[in-house]
């Protein structure tokens, strides 16, 4: 059986370019996820490796979707080589235990790993830029309320319970635990 594996890492990429590669190399079953590819347990990877049976076909359409560093992608090919399952890399052909196939592998894996590093420094070093320059630069996610409305659900919540808070505000209960913790004295305050 062929089985096809696609993997963006954000919410906002898509996977259909992905899964379009994946049937035109003969994948009958694909396999996809919005997942990092840092991580080795991801749900979907993991699902598709316990299905996987002696002499299937595992396609990816780049080795970076299925491995971001050396040591973990040496690992995953080397598991499934094992069990006599061919791993099919469409940009790079199928790899296979020999000393070329050995090599190659660990060459592309090596650059997808320096991409990933490159990624990290570059971020890095552009928030650290904004950070110096930027007085109004914030590091993680932007507030979703403005301090004037966060007072407002705070003041709110004096008279009614968290449910019902919520229920006006359209925010989860943990929101305004979390906004009570961090702003509730400075509500009361003022």
């Amino acid at each position: 059986m062929k089985v096809g594996y696609a993997r963006v890492s954000t919410n906002d990429q898509e996977l259909a370019g992905q899964v379009e590669l994946l049937k035109n190399a003969g994948a009958e079953k694909i396999y996809s996820e919005k997942f990092t590819g840092t991580k080795r347990d991801r749900p979907k990877l993991e699902e598709l490796l316990q299905t996987l049976s002696p002499g299937d076909e595992l396609i990816v359409t780049k080795l970076d979707r299925l491995s971001r560093s050396v040591q973990q992608g040496t690992t995953l090919i080397s598991e499934l080589q094992e069990k006599n399952i061919v791993v099919n890399i469409l940009n790079m052909g199928r790899i296979d235990q020999s000393p070329n196939g050995s090599l190659m592998l660990n060459m592309f894996l090596a650059f997808a790993q320096f991409e990933r590093d490159m990624i990290v420094q570059r971020t890095q070093e552009g928030k650290e830029y904004q950070r110096l320059h930027n007085p109004n630069y914030r590091d993680g996610r932007r507030m979703k309320k403005t301090p004037r409305q966060i007072k407002e659900i705070l003041d709110y919540l004096e008279t009614h319970t968290y449910k019902e808070t919520a229920r006006l505000f359209e925010i989860d209960k943990s929101t305004i635990v979390r906004y009570k913790q961090r702003y509730g004295e400075l509500a009361s305050n003022r």
